[in-house]
């Protein structure tokens, strides 16, 4: 992909993570997108044929971001609990240096526009996640829930440590409260 498609591309994305944050998915017009990144409204066409399109592609990209932020790292911890604090801290430090992105996904994670397939795509890439949850359940570090609901909860219990933290001001406390956030999650599942 040369430099000028992939610009345009990226400003078009960027454009449209914005709106759809800010505004909806019905509430952002094609038009309003292209307006944004500073393109024709049929160049936005030629890279996305359809809004739902443009909102899929978004979502596989975040989603992707997000998953390679979460993976730093954990390779070094020598403990399923190690592994799964790490996981957790990434997912976070993610959530509050990437603020639009954060609120897309929550925003979109349930969404109707997003389509099976991608949803399906997608979650090839949190199978490390999968992987660690089974992994714990079988060796007895975690209790025997189901592997979906227990990060689902995580995921969860994430979100409201990254809202507490952009929304109440409280960065400087940021490690202390992350790690007050996973002692929660932690004291849940640890089958102790």
């Amino acid at each position: 992909m040369d430099k000028q498609v992939k610009d345009k591309r990226t400003a078009i994305m960027d454009a449209a993570l914005k709106l759809f944050t800010e505004r909806g998915f019905h509430g952002t017009s094609t038009a309003q997108i292209s307006k944004e990144a500073g393109v024709a409204t049929g160049t936005l066409f030629n890279y996305f044929p359809t809004k739902e399109d443009l909102i899929n592609s978004l979502y596989f990209e975040v989603k992707g971001q997000l998953s390679k932020s979460m993976g730093k790292e954990i390779e070094a911890q020598s403990t399923f609990q190690g592994k799964l604090r790490k996981i957790w801290s990434n997912l976070i430090n993610w959530g509050v240096d990437n603020q639009e992105e954060f609120l897309f996904v929550g925003q979109f994670c349930s969404s109707p526009y997003i389509s099976k397939f991608t949803r399906e795509e997608v979650m090839k890439e949190y199978v490390f996640l999968h992987e660690l949850v089974d992994e714990g359940i079988k060796t007895g570090e975690i209790r025997d829930f189901s592997a979906d609901l227990t990060i689902s909860m995580f995921y969860q219990g994430s979100r409201a440590v990254v809202n507490l933290l952009l929304d109440s001001g409280h960065l400087q406390d940021k490690n202390k409260i992350i790690e007050d956030g996973f002692q929660i999650i932690w004291r849940g599942l640890a089958n102790n």
